[in-house]
């Protein structure tokens, strides 16, 4: 019957290092979840709610690490749009004072060159925003020490929580040994066991709660900024696109004002030195128009103007009141037609 009860406790004792042997096995740097003996209810609330905030301040930390990664990619982005735009705009400016000939495309390329660079200065007003308001405050949190320190508290109690299992087991294992052989020697190592055991749980009470708080301050704290550093960027690149906006409409209406100023122009029409017939005749100002240039002819309604060319693009070239000009072609209304010989000065 003692061999019995000797070969019965080896097994317990061997059972028991095997199970401290998975423990250790699975035990890593993080907190532990795994499966081990709950002391109380309160201790088993207690784990829960640590490993449900190890969890979350982990998956915050990790959701701070890709927005990190993003912002640094739309600044280096940034940085390389930055040289290239500048590199235009250069080119652009560059082309416009060395074709002053070709009105219309140097002129255009000029006002883009210029606007480009206020193109280039949002840019870098949103790399500013990103770095400031976004990627610092976000590496603060990530690298500080109160989300640390916090960790280390979790992760002392998962030790702790594994050291109170070993410790049951072994109390287990007193407890057998009394039953089988109720010696002072036994009881009091027993005993010894126990006080031990309730020393443990005393000290893993304490620091559930003080890692619980801790935990609990960095995951309010995470949230809230990784929330407001989230807005952050989004207003950024708000204004940023919204200022962009405002430059390309900008650009848009001067090249286009531009076009039309120049298709809205009289037509230069070059001298003909040689003897041509050309057919006048008479027509009477329908509508005032105001000449803006020495080449223009300003109309009063009610005048009569002697029309000497009259070209495609809808102006018309004609003398009135002694002055001679292009005037728009709808302005006015056809009369009669004068004898080329009569010539225009015979008319008024």
């Amino acid at each position: 019957m003692d061999a019995l009860r000797k070969q019965a406790s080896k097994l317990r004792e061997q059972v028991a290092k095997q199970q401290q042997a998975v423990i250790k096995q699975f035990s890593g740097s993080g907190y532990e979840s795994s499966e081990v003996m709950v002391i109380d209810e309160l201790e088993m609330q207690r784990h829960h709610q640590l490993e449900k905030l190890y969890r979350s301040t982990r998956a915050g930390r990790d959701f701070q690490r890709e927005i990190v990664k993003a912002a640094e990619t739309f600044t280096a982005l940034g940085y390389k749009h930055i040289e290239a735009g500048t590199k235009l705009s250069e080119d652009c400016c560059k082309y416009g004072v060395e074709n002053v000939h070709d009105e219309i495309l140097a002129k255009a390329a000029s006002i883009y060159g210029d606007a480009r660079k206020h193109v280039e200065k949002e840019q870098e007003d949103l790399n500013r925003v990103l770095f400031s308001e976004v990627l610092e405050p976000l590496r603060a949190i990530m690298t500080g020490s109160p989300l640390e320190e916090a960790r280390h508290l979790a992760q002392r109690y998962s030790r702790m929580r594994q050291e109170a299992e070993t410790q049951a087991v072994e109390v287990s294992r007193r407890q057998a040994r009394v039953r089988e052989a109720p010696i002072p020697e036994n009881v009091a190592k027993l005993h010894a066991s126990e006080a031990k055991m309730q020393e443990v749980r005393a000290n893993m009470a304490v620091l559930g709660k003080e890692a619980a708080a801790a935990l609990s301050s960095v995951e309010s704290q995470q949230q809230r900024l990784t929330f407001q550093r989230l807005v952050a960027m989004v207003e950024g690149e708000r204004t940023y696109y919204e200022r962009i906006a405002a430059i390309l409409s900008q650009i848009e209406a001067e090249l286009v004002s531009e076009k039309q100023r120049k298709e809205a122009a009289p037509p230069v029409i070059p001298p003909n030195h040689g003897p041509e017939k050309t057919k006048y005749f008479l027509a009477e100002a329908r509508q005032a128009f105001d000449a803006e240039t020495e080449k223009e002819l300003t109309l009063a309604v009610g005048d009569y103007v002697v029309v000497r060319k009259v070209s495609p693009s809808g102006w018309s070239e004609g003398e009135c009141r002694g002055k001679a000009g292009w005037f728009p072609s709808a302005y006015v209304e056809r009369r009669q037609r004068i004898p080329t010989d009569t010539g225009a000065a015979g008319v008024f």
